[in-house]
């Protein structure tokens, strides 16, 4: 398995549990290092750390984010629909 593939698991299992556990997601916030380490059960070389960092804070954002235009969106579609209904009347 190359580093490459390595960094990309790691992310997605990093991810995940953190997405799933509330009290290690605070923790991740304050000692990221030791919290992907925790979870994936490697010590890995510092560049590769790093950017496992980077991906899952980028990835925890995106999800955020697609979390809040979804909210948007429904909200959207519900007020199309009330008004829709308003003017068949």
């Amino acid at each position: 398995m190359d580093i490459k593939e390595t960094i990309e698991n790691a992310v997605e299992k990093v991810t995940d549990t953190l997405k799933k556990d509330d009290s290690l997601l605070e923790k991740f916030k304050k000692t990221p290092i030791q919290i992907v380490e925790k979870i994936i059960g490697k010590d890995l070389p510092d560049d590769a750390i790093s950017k496992i960092i980077d991906l899952v804070k980028t990835k925890l954002r995106i999800g955020k984010a697609k979390d809040t235009v979804e909210g948007a969106v429904d909200g959207i579609k519900d007020a199309i629909g009330g008004l829709t209904d308003m003017f068949k009347k």
